[in-house]
């Protein structure tokens, strides 16, 4: 029974991470309230790698719904195709170096200092607020650039400088790269994307790094969590992106940003006065 509800638990927990991840929202914003009425019978080393390494399940539905676009190998692909899709990857490395370099760095530093619900709070209402202000100014303005032969480098390389900010936890990552992409005026669709296959590196980065720090020893019931938590991460990632695609094609990203506000207020009245 015990391993029964152990497993719901984490079911609940893959889903809200697999929603999470991908919409501008915060993932960690979600987790830090779930955790609070669904405690992991395990240890805090566990529980803190669990969370970072659940989301390997989210980016595989990333890998496996764009992998036509992101395979430079695909015999179907022209010369010309294979080389445009190596140029999206070149794209993605230089994107990935500022919050790469930084996290390897300060990661420790970070969780310390800023993984606190004041600090979530903060960056979910904030964000949200510049959501909506940006969605304002920009609204009927013709977007620069609406593929990725259009994103050049060096922007590419200034939306990998907002995926900083995501280092701070509560300001979402895709948030920070969806919301850097559309001020240098690409499309809301290839903000997504391109903040989608971000995350491919970074993710994976970031898993390993936490299974370094954490070590190769599970038992069995963290090996079952762990798969669990991946499997229905993977399945809701794949609905969350598909709707996320189909929704911008005619709506911008301010909801989010109101939901965000909503979010960080009930997150700060919550320890206020009820945590």
């Amino acid at each position: 029974m015990s391993l029964f509800i152990e497993l719901l638990k984490v079911v609940i927990l893959g889903i809200v991470e697999g929603i999470t991840e991908w919409l501008p929202i915060s993932s960690t914003g979600h987790m830090i309230l779930v955790e609070e009425f669904i405690q992991l019978n395990a240890s805090a080393e566990f529980k803190e790698m669990f969370f970072v390494v659940i989301q390997l399940g989210a980016i595989m539905a990333v890998v496996l719904l764009y992998f036509h676009k992101l395979n430079p190998f695909a015999p179907s692909k022209s010369r010309q195709e294979k080389r445009d899709t190596m140029h999206i990857w070149y794209k993605v490395v230089v994107g990935v170096i500022p919050a790469g370099v930084l996290g390897v760095l300060f990661d420790d530093w970070l969780n310390e200092r800023f993984y606190n619900y004041q600090t979530v709070a903060i960056t979910l209402i904030l964000y949200g607020i510049l959501f909506i202000i940006i969605e304002n100014r920009n609204k009927g303005k013709e977007e620069k650039i609406s593929s990725f032969h259009e994103l050049s480098y060096k922007t590419a390389f200034l939306i990998g400088v907002f995926q900083v900010l995501s280092l701070i936890p509560g300001t979402s990552r895709s948030g920070a790269t969806i919301l850097g992409a559309i001020i240098l005026g690409t499309s809301r669709s290839i903000a997504a994307e391109y903040s989608f296959f971000l995350s491919i590196p970074v993710m994976f980065g970031a898993s390993a790094l936490k299974l370094y720090k954490f070590g190769f020893e599970f038992s069995g019931m963290e090996i079952g969590i762990l798969l669990t938590g991946m499997v229905v991460a993977f399945v809701i990632s794949l609905l969350a992106i598909r709707f996320l695609m189909i929704y911008i094609k005619n709506n911008d990203f301010k909801a989010f940003g109101w939901y965000r506000i909503v979010l960080g207020i009930l997150v700060l009245g919550y320890f206020l006065f009820l945590g």
